[in-house]
């Protein structure tokens, strides 16, 4: 039996404290809403970190890793759409205010559709409609063409179709081809490659030396598996995070993974102090709320935590709405074998707290609920809904077929998933709080300050997974009781009577939804919740001066030349 671990809400708050054209083109943007207004809901801000307790090599190591990082951008814009690249060329031809506007917007978004309007084009001349397969398929292939192609491939032909890093292209004759990414994206990840290996030459740390090599490698073969695992071994003062990961983009089948890096230093003090959150995962999926015969009897071992400070992002990980916090790896070989790491982002999460989140909870809160809102609660709930990724059914067996939820759920996936982690680190949480291993005043205000976060999340729009996640559980607790809006104000409360039930409730259910591996059971969790219902819509009605999310600014790194940034 383990033993009792008091974990203050001061601890964690010290922890943290010390832790995404030319002239003739025009937006189309609504009369409410102009161009330069859509570009004010992204607050300018500088993110930095302090880089003095380098060593020498490590020094030497963070520019050459810097170097690669920037790569990833150009590489990414193509994973996005396959005119991408002609489109920003012409946009950084017109030095018009509008078109300085509309390349500003282009570069948050990556892209001419507005991740925060439903995808909606804000450049005449782009597509209309966001391809849902991104540039990962052809773009006049039918979800029906690729299952019926795929039917007719060998078992590692269909393995590579559906994998994270092969495109599907369609060959001189017309019919469907894969595409390992080592190919497709050759141009850019062999000087990658090579940069991480001058990188990894250069550290002084073996773990960092074998993670950079053995990711260089991966870029040449294709196989991440061995850099996979060489990542969650890492365990130095650069704490590196590079390669393709997501699969959101892919609203086909969330099949295909997006690159994504994250230049981060480690604070190992408060990395430890959060460590000892991992001690009590099994615990914790020993009572999940559903069937025990789901409930995975021996989690991996290793699942570190790393408490880190951005210094670059780019690809994915610099698109839109800004990450917080992460879970990886996808690879559920490297899940089962060795767990996830689940990464936090510090100076991220403050500034989002700072200029978001805060000023939100005075708008959208009941006056007597809103000294409950607290940086500790939003970062112990960030910290818990990535080590849930880690938790519930991943390797599952359906109609006695050996599958994952992931195949099952196929583009209903990632909203699911996401309410999962979100509803579950609240049951965690109060887990924790029950056995005394969390003070009893973070139960008020983790219910509260992740109510006033709802507003947050779903501003992102219930076409972005995490959007659509939150919806779903505000709609559901609203439903039960649990979250209250009060007139005449149009604020809202949680009623701490129903809200512990509910939380409860809600995480069976979607656990059960992923244990089965129901696609038709999320397809109607998700059509029926969410959804912004005029309760919520009034909420979010008194948000509209305030910015939506930060838009970083790396201030140790110089743009170079054809930086995309």
């Amino acid at each position: 039996m383990k033993p009792t671990i008091i974990i203050s809400a001061a601890a964690v708050v010290l922890a943290v404290s010390l832790v995404s054209c030319r002239k003739q083109e025009s937006t189309k943007t609504s009369p409410a809403m102009t161009l330069e207004q859509k570009i004010a809901r992204f607050a300018p801000t500088e993110i930095s970190a302090d880089v003095a307790g380098l060593s020498p090599g490590d020094t030497k190591a963070l520019h050459k890793i810097i170097e690669a990082a920037q790569l990833l951008d150009p590489m990414f814009l193509r994973q996005v759409w396959s005119g991408n690249v002609e489109r920003l060329k012409k946009l950084e031809t017109d030095s018009t205010t509008e078109g300085k506007e509309l390349l500003h917007y282009f570069r948050i978004n990556m892209g001419p559709w507005s991740l925060l309007d439903n995808n909606a084009s804000f450049i005449n001349g782009a597509p209309k409609e966001k391809p849902a397969g991104a540039n990962y398929y052809p773009e006049d292939m039918s979800k029906e063409e690729f299952s019926t192609w795929i039917k007719g491939l060998n078992e590692q032909e269909r393995e590579n179709a559906t994998g994270f890093f092969y495109t599907v292209r369609r060959a001189a004759g017309g019919h469907l081809q894969v595409i390992p990414y080592s190919s497709e994206y050759r141009e850019w990840l062999k000087p990658a490659a090579a940069l991480l290996q001058e990188a990894a030459r250069s550290t002084d740390n073996t773990t960092l030396k074998k993670f950079l090599t053995a990711r260089a490698d991966a870029f040449g073969s294709n196989d991440y598996y061995a850099s996979d695992v060489a990542w969650m071994e890492l365990d130095a003062p650069i704490e590196l995070t590079i390669g393709p990961y997501e699969t959101y983009m892919d609203e086909l089948f969330n099949y295909k993974a997006a690159f994504e890096v994250f230049v981060t230093l480690r604070d190992e003090t408060e990395s430890a102090k959060l460590e000892k959150f991992s001690g009590y995962l099994q615990e914790i999926e020993n009572n999940l709320p559903f069937d025990a015969k789901y409930r995975n009897p021996k989690l991996a071992a290793l699942s570190p935590i790393r408490v880190v400070d951005v210094i670059y992002a780019a690809g994915e990980g610099n698109r839109g709405v800004q990450t917080a916090a992460f879970n990886l790896p996808n690879d559920e070989r490297v899940i089962r074998e060795k767990g996830s790491k689940r990464v936090m982002l510090k100076n991220m999460q403050e500034a989002k707290f700072n200029k978001i989140l805060l000023p939100i909870s005075k708008l959208v809160l009941a006056q007597d609920q809103q000294a409950d809102v607290s940086f500790n609660a939003f970062f112990t709930h960030i910290l818990a809904h990535e080590l849930m990724h880690g938790l519930g059914p991943h390797n599952i067996s359906v109609n006695g077929k050996e599958t994952n939820v992931r195949q099952e759920l196929k583009e209903l996936y990632s909203a699911i998933e996401e309410a999962k982690a979100d509803i579950t680190g609240l049951f965690a949480l109060q887990f924790l709080i029950d056995r005394g291993l969390l003070e009893k005043r973070m139960e008020q205000e983790m219910y509260t300050t992740f109510l006033a976060s709802m507003f947050r999340s779903v501003r992102f729009g219930v076409n972005e997974a995490h959007g659509k996640g939150v919806a779903i559980q505000f709609n559901v607790l609203t439903d039960a009781g649990a979250i209250r809006m009060n007139e005449p104000a149009g604020t809202f409360s949680i009623d701490m009577l129903k809200i512990k039930d509910a939380v409860k409730k809600l995480t069976g259910d979607i656990l059960t939804i992923e244990a089965e591996g129901s696609y038709e059971k999320a397809q109607a969790l998700i059509q029926k919740y969410a959804v912004v219902r005029p309760a919520m819509q009034r909420g979010l009605e008194k948000l509209g001066s305030l910015p939506i999310d930060i838009e970083p600014q790396y201030t140790l790194v110089p743009k170079t030349a054809g930086s995309i940034r």
